[in-house]
């Protein structure tokens, strides 16, 4: 039986492409250089899916930022202001991706969103109407040729046009249909160049196509697909898609000149359903996406080896693949070397999926499962009980009564109590809460762990450090400070600390966006509050000022889809139980003085089901309350925030209203403020503060650009609503960059003012 992966990691093993990105930003890495280590990464990526008996090799699954970047790159689908730049092809990626602010122009990097259902954001193509869309770059070529170097035949992968167009902004008057022709031309003339090399397979990722499709849809897609498929020659055409069943045109790819479908078994609930129901072309391969591509848990080889008896008994030709790519879980868990031996034998990484992925074949392949000690040790594995469960949680969560999830007094009273309370003035300014993670920061974190110092050493560096902050915040007319956040390693991990049930890893680093990666922490068991959490460190800092500072937590919603998830319980439970945790530490900061307390929901939307029939019944009728169930219990005078990043959230506005929040802060910047037009249709109650610049790129916002976007927002929403802040946390931007920012923040928000 072949075996297929969808995509790969690129980040390296210890995160080398982060590394040495961020030299080249810095002038310490030339171009040479990077691209070198980029191809040494390459190498190994394909060595370590050559060795492991990975018969389908993805090429071009790696990246320098973002792969629909790079596929808008290649097509030319790039806008005039960044090619007016005059850069080399490399920095005009780059500018695209992070802004540009230097001697040849200022520019805001293209909009960045969330991909589909991950914690993984790409940048959003944006297609102006005079768009010249053609191949113009060689990156697919390249890495084929390259891997072909060491005698590894790849399949080439390439975001999808369907999903490309789909995902673009357009900034002018054309639409997706307008482009089509041109696009599917330049596809062509791809499959072409591949075919001239010797390729056999390619890979076409279709991911948009597990959304609802509507009739125009479906139409758009067949004429596509009719047409640049027409052209396709000897080349097999493999079509993937993932995170999801594609039930609205299963018959339709069927019916398409196809050589492999790639479906997901993991999150497509209804692919086995369209299997028996239309069966499955005897002139394809199928693509079976068994082993999750999303999850840090080994495969249950029974279950696996089931569905593989039973599409083989349907006389279905199958190729064993990964659900989606493998991107989304860390490289190797031949990193971690804290993990217990215990703990380890249930994980499997991106680079120990391989194994499974040529395991499983072997023993589907041979019809004796028992033969095989690899499946006798995976079914001894998961026979054996976990230590997992707490008792007190459990009668916790069964005592919960409907009246916890319903704050009082309802929000307008809240909102007239809290502004006589707190007193700010009109357009109050704040920050999202994190500040510049410097290097002496990581080294004091660094240090205490590894035993260098002391307790109290570590902490009063800490509180050294939330001194100044308060300072040059009071110093500048900050109206709500907050103390910087420089005890947290990461806003997940950090209270999965405090909290029993949870499992922490030293290499499991997965990327987020560009050189940003994360390290989400394991779910092993019931979740509960160990003690408190930032109480310390917030009372510390609201010693130091008489204007109210905002304490900050994680909320329910994103420490569970920020952490990999216990697979054995739903996840609504294991949501409610971080939540009461969550609610403990809410209690105990009102108790303590602290009148505004942030509860930051940047994942809102990542376990969103992709099709909104799923939305309420599988998602949004248990996360809304849980959130709700974390604030409930303060008193009227306490202002709640909340906080979301990088996602679409114009159509849930509804739901994140529910929320019950005094004040949400969310991402507008890189979006062009079109959030706001959903905001007042909907007629938002909640006091909100949308984002005026962007934290993800190094350039400083004028005064004037910020006078301006708080005029279009004060336009939507209502002056005595609307905040002033930057769109997302600051930890990841240098010190300079981020007074400079924040002093032409206050500054706009004094001018805006003196307009109202």
């Amino acid at each position: 039986m072949l075996t297929s992966v969808v995509g790969y990691p690129r980040i390296g093993a210890e995160r080398e492409l982060k590394f040495a990105s961020e030299k080249y930003f810095k002038g310490e890495l030339s171009e040479r250089e990077l691209l070198s280590i980029a191809k040494q990464l390459r190498a190994e990526h394909i060595r370590s899916q050559k060795e492991a008996g990975v018969d389908l090799i993805p090429s071009n699954d790696f990246s320098f930022y973002d792969g629909l970047l790079d596929t808008a790159v290649l097509f030319n689908i790039i806008p005039g202001r960044y090619k007016e730049l005059g850069l080399s092809a490399l920095d005009t990626y780059f500018a695209m991706a992070r802004g540009y602010q230097g001697d040849k122009g200022d520019v805001k990097a293209l909009a960045m969103k969330k991909w589909f259902n991950t914690n993984y954001h790409y940048i959003v193509p944006e297609l102006e109407d005079d768009a010249e869309i053609r191949l113009a770059g060689t990156k697919v070529f390249d890495e084929y040729e390259e891997a072909g170097e060491s005698n590894t035949q790849t399949k080439p992968v390439i975001a999808g046009p369907y999903t490309l167009l789909s995902l673009c902004r357009y900034s002018g008057t054309k639409k997706r249909e307008d482009f089509s022709s041109a696009l599917v031309r330049a596809y062509r003339e791809l499959l072409a160049g591949l075919e001239a090399r010797g390729t056999e397979w390619v890979q076409i990722d279709e991911p948009a196509l597990v959304k609802d499709l509507a009739g125009e849809d479906k139409e758009f897609l067949k004429q596509l697909y009719q047409e640049l498929l027409s052209g396709k020659g000897k080349l097999k055409v493999l079509l993937q898609t993932y995170f999801g069943d594609v039930r609205d045109v299963y018959e339709l790819l069927c019916g398409l000149d196809f050589d492999g479908i790639g479906l997901d078994f993991v999150e497509g609930k209804q692919t086995v359903e369209l299997i028996d129901k239309y069966s499955f072309p005897k002139d394809k391969l199928l693509f079976a996406g068994l082993i999750n591509g999303k999850n840090i848990w080994k495969n249950r080889y029974p279950e696996t080896l089931d569905r593989l008896e039973y599409l083989k008994g349907k006389g279905i030709d199958v190729v064993l693949s990964t659900s989606c790519s493998l991107l989304h879980v860390p490289y190797t868990l031949e990193a971690e070397k804290k993990l217990s031996a215990d703990h380890k034998q249930y994980f499997a990484y991106a680079k120990e999926k391989l194994g499974e992925l040529r395991q499983i074949a072997n023993i589907a392949e041979s019809g004796d499962r028992d033969a095989f000690e690899a499946y006798r040790e995976n079914v001894g594995l998961f026979a054996k009980e976990r230590d997992c469960e707490n008792r007190e949680v459990q009668e916790r969560l069964s005592a919960i009564g409907e009246e916890a999830y319903t704050r009082k007094p309802a929000r307008r009273e809240r909102e007239r109590i809290q502004k006589e309370t707190l007193k700010l003035p009109k357009f109050p300014t704040t920050t999202i809460g994190s500040f510049p993670q410097t290097p002496d920061v990581k080294k004091n974190r660094s240090l205490f762990r590894k035993g260098e110092i002391d307790e109290r050493q570590y902490k009063e560096f800490n509180k050294e450090k939330i001194r100044r902050a308060i300072e040059w915040q009071e110093s500048i007319g900050i109206d709500v400070p907050v103390h910087g956040e420089y005890e947290r390693n990461d806003m997940v991990e950090y209270f999965g600390e405090s909290l029993s049930g949870y499992l922490f890893t030293e290499k499991a680093w997965v990327q987020s966006y560009g050189t940003r990666c994360v390290k989400p922490p394991i779910i092993w068991g019931d979740v509960s509050r160990k003690k408190p959490i930032t109480v310390e460190w917030s009372v510390f800092a609201q010693s130091l000022t008489d204007k109210p500072v905002k304490g900050m937590l994680t909320g329910p919603v994103t420490i569970l889809n920020w952490s990999f998830a216990r697979e054995d319980i739903s996840i609504k439970e294991s949501m409610t139980q971080i939540a009461l945790a969550i609610r403990d530490e809410v209690l105990d900061l009102e108790k303590n003085g602290i009148r505004i307390i942030q509860i930051d929901e940047a994942a809102l939307r990542e376990k969103l089901p992709l099709r909104r029939s799923d939305w309420y019944s599988e998602y949004l009728d248990f996360a809304i309350p849980a959130f709700r169930l974390v604030h409930s219990g303060v008193k009227a005078e306490t202002q709640i925030h909340t906080h979301m990043c990088y996602s679409e959230f114009t159509d849930i506005i509804p739901a994140i209203d529910d929320m019950d929040a005094d004040v949400i802060t969310f991402e507008a910047s890189r979006s062009d403020l079109l959030i706001l037009d959903a905001l007042k249709e909907c007629h938002f109650e909640t006091e909100t503060g949308p984002g005026v610049y962007d934290i993800h790129s190094p350039r400083i916002p004028s005064v004037e650009e910020l006078v301006s976007a708080l005029r279009r927002m004060r336009e939507k929403v209502a002056d005595d609503k609307l905040w002033v802040n930057p769109d997302c946390g600051l930890k990841t931007r240098g010190e300079e960059e981020t007074r400079a920012s924040l002093i032409h923040l206050v500054k706009a928000a004094e001018l805006i003012r003196k307009e109202a």
